[in-house]
């Protein structure tokens, strides 16, 4: 119930997505998210590829945006092969699987992503995430194509769930790591009203300036609580009550 969803955003091969289909199911991950899948959904050259992964797993949902893909996640990590210019933890997919797990023993749900195959992700994708996986290989020689980087990530979650099978504690609720979809809800009201109070005084730079208030916010972790305190401080500086 708690294993994590796996997000591939703007997949550009069927065949892409069969492969990592089928390197889910290898490792006992079964949840696929696609995001603005290329070719449209579903997919022939999906279905063949993935050698009956498909037929197994429920069926694959299909947004139109990353948030919507990741609203009901607690904890979201990116894949990416380069430096950002943003501050968030960074993550081998060992230690990456560390943290998921950890997380899934305390009902907590996760998703990774993975940008499409010949750029990666976007600066934005990135900034919904709490932290970024890597994986570090051969510096003159590191490209991976779709199902392989899966395939990492997923394998290491599956040993990291076999080495640490703890009882599952179930939090309450309010201490419970916001979801994005609240946590988006806070993004878009905080930057309605900074919009309105004419905080972005240079519109060159308000696409940064937003992308690095979401990226503080995302890092944060906040709870259902902090998330509805935070409400409750725009309200007391904006002078509305709701």
């Amino acid at each position: 119930m708690n294993s994590p969803v796996i997000v591939l955003i703007e997949p550009q091969m069927g065949e892409n997505i069969g492969a990592a289909a089928r390197a889910m199911m290898n490792c006992d991950l079964s949840e696929l998210r696609l995001v603005r899948p290329r070719d449209g959904w579903p997919n022939p050259a999906a279905e063949s590829m993935s050698s009956g992964a498909l037929e197994k797993m429920p069926p694959v949902q299909v947004f139109d945006t990353t948030a919507k893909a990741v609203a009901d996640c607690r904890f979201v990590l990116a894949t990416t092969a380069r430096a950002r210019d943003m501050t968030k933890p960074s993550f081998t997919a060992r230690t990456a699987a560390a943290e998921i797990s950890m997380r899934k023993n305390n009902g907590r749900k996760a998703a990774v992503l993975f940008g499409p195959e010949r750029s990666g992700l976007t600066n934005d994708d990135v900034a919904l995430s709490h932290g970024t996986i890597a994986i570090p290989l051969n510096p003159a020689f590191s490209s991976l194509n779709l199902g392989q980087a899966v395939l990492l990530v997923a394998y290491e979650i599956l040993q990291t769930a076999s080495e640490n099978r703890l009882p599952q504690k179930i939090e309450d609720a309010d201490s419970l790591p916001v979801t994005h979809e609240r946590l988006l809800e806070l993004f878009e009201r905080l930057e309605s009203e900074l919009e309105t109070h004419h905080f972005f005084r240079n519109e060159g730079q308000k696409p940064v300036m937003i992308r690095n208030l979401r990226n503080m916010l995302s890092r944060a972790e906040m709870t259902d609580q902090e998330a509805r305190t935070f409400h409750g401080i725009i309200s007391a500086l904006t002078g509305k009550k709701s």
